[in-house]
């Protein structure tokens, strides 16, 4: 996606040639318009899929899951990290590591809102590790539903998440795919 590639080119921050910051448009201040525009995109290259919701983590993900479930006129759900007093018990969950927080997280879904035999559509903001990828897939699993497939706004292809995804057996999307970074600055697919 060209104008992502642009405002990443423009606006975002290598920090010692490791972590993408892209805070002024993604991941603390979003751009709504921009947002529209990666959410149709999603939609239209999983339009054929049969989505019945879109699935997210807290909280980056889910302005990209709102803008996509919109188009794809379907409900999101997003795993929370921190369990509300309000969540019961029934619940699936499970456990993934933060590349970028170096923190593990719970991550849960109440069954009330992630039934079974769907075809869900997740999203996140990044693929580094592909830890949250495979964390929501296998909460989408074992509610007893299946991945049509996995929308990614930003994929460091350097690291090894794309190729656990595709091992494990899941469609991949990736708007941007940057190679490298290389003297603090983005070296794109």
């Amino acid at each position: 996606m060209e104008l992502l590639k642009q405002r990443i080119a423009k606006e975002g921050i290598v920090l010692n040639n490791a972590v993408l910051k892209v805070d002024s448009f993604l991941n603390h201040q979003l751009d709504p318009q921009l947002m529209m525009q990666i959410g149709e995109e999603f939609a239209g290259r999983f339009k054929n899929e049969g989505i019945t919701k879109v699935v997210t983590i807290e909280s980056s993900g889910i302005a990209v899951a709102l803008t996509t479930a919109l188009f794809l006129k379907v409900p999101v759900v997003f795993a929370r990290k921190k369990k509300s007093i309000l969540m019961t018990d029934d619940v699936f969950h499970t456990q993934v590591f933060s590349y970028t927080k170096k923190e593990s997280n719970d991550i849960t879904i109440s069954k009330k809102f992630l039934g079974s035999k769907e075809k869900i559509l997740i999203v996140d903001d990044f693929l580094a590790s592909g830890e949250a990828a495979l964390g929501m897939a296998a909460l989408v699993r074992e509610a007893g539903s299946q991945v049509a497939g996995i929308g990614i706004v930003i994929e460091k292809s350097f690291q090894q998440g794309r190729q656990r995804l595709l091992d494990a057996g899941y469609r991949v999307e990736s708007l941007v795919r940057i190679e490298s970074f290389v003297n603090n600055q983005v070296v794109f697919l």
